[in-house]
């Protein structure tokens, strides 16, 4: 079975799953509203430049993780799902996922966001193997500490290649879908790179390597040929 790679945020979901927790818990009153929105857009902004510190992210991001216990987090989080992933969710990324699935593929997430927001989204989507930022726990509670690397940027490969090596897997005619120029590191490695809704470094360079560029608009079916 050949791999397909699929990016989490602004590709399967039409919006991204970690801004979205940080203005779930700042609704929710978790977080404090001026100070956490402003950080949440700090981060994002540099992120969408190509110029952010994932350390820095994640010590934001794993702060709630850190200072509150499992149930209050698991509450919240089914919340989440519920009400801001499931309206990301569009009938054409679902399309997508199922085209390959009926086609025999063998389906993967790869992702930046942390494992704790985006294990439930893959459980969503049906997709078996997930690669993301994997967090520490001692004794039922994170430690805001990372387990290996990140898997961002060069990150993606580096955890991917682990992962190949450690289950038997190659890229032997591998697709993977992404949105953001952070992947190019990525979409380089596997033999059908496919830009999705991509920001416009990556589509200036899709169109130059002329790779595929998919609309999951919700206008669309996303099932491949």
């Amino acid at each position: 079975m050949a791999l397909v790679l699929y990016d989490l945020d602004n590709t399967l979901l039409a919006g991204d799953s970690e801004h979205a927790w940080c203005e779930f818990l700042v609704d929710a009153g978790v977080l404090d509203g001026e100070d956490a929105r402003a950080e949440n857009e700090r981060l994002y902004g540099e992120y969408e430049a190509g110029t952010l510190d994932i350390h820095e992210s994640l010590k934001f991001q794993l702060e709630p993780l850190i200072k509150h216990p499992p149930e209050a987090l698991r509450r919240w989080r089914k919340e989440f799902m519920s009400s801001r992933i499931e309206p990301m969710i569009t009938d054409a990324a679902v399309d997508l996922v199922e085209g390959h699935r009926d086609a025999g593929g063998d389906l993967a997430i790869v992702t930046a966001s942390n494992s704790f927001v985006s294990e439930p989204i893959a459980d969503r989507f049906g997709i078996p193997s997930l690669l993301s930022v994997e967090l520490e726990h001692h004794q039922h509670r994170y430690t805001g500490r990372v387990l290996g690397t990140p898997t961002f940027r060069e990150g993606k490969v580096k955890r991917l290649v682990e992962w190949m090596r450690k289950t038997g897997r190659n890229l032997a005619g591998s697709h993977f879908y992404t949105d953001s120029h952070n992947d190019l590191p990525l979409l380089e490695l596997v033999d059908n790179p496919v830009a999705v809704n991509p920001d416009p470094v990556l589509g200036a360079h899709a169109e130059a390597r002329e790779w595929p560029v998919l609309r999951l608009d919700g206008g669309a079916s996303g099932r491949p040929a």
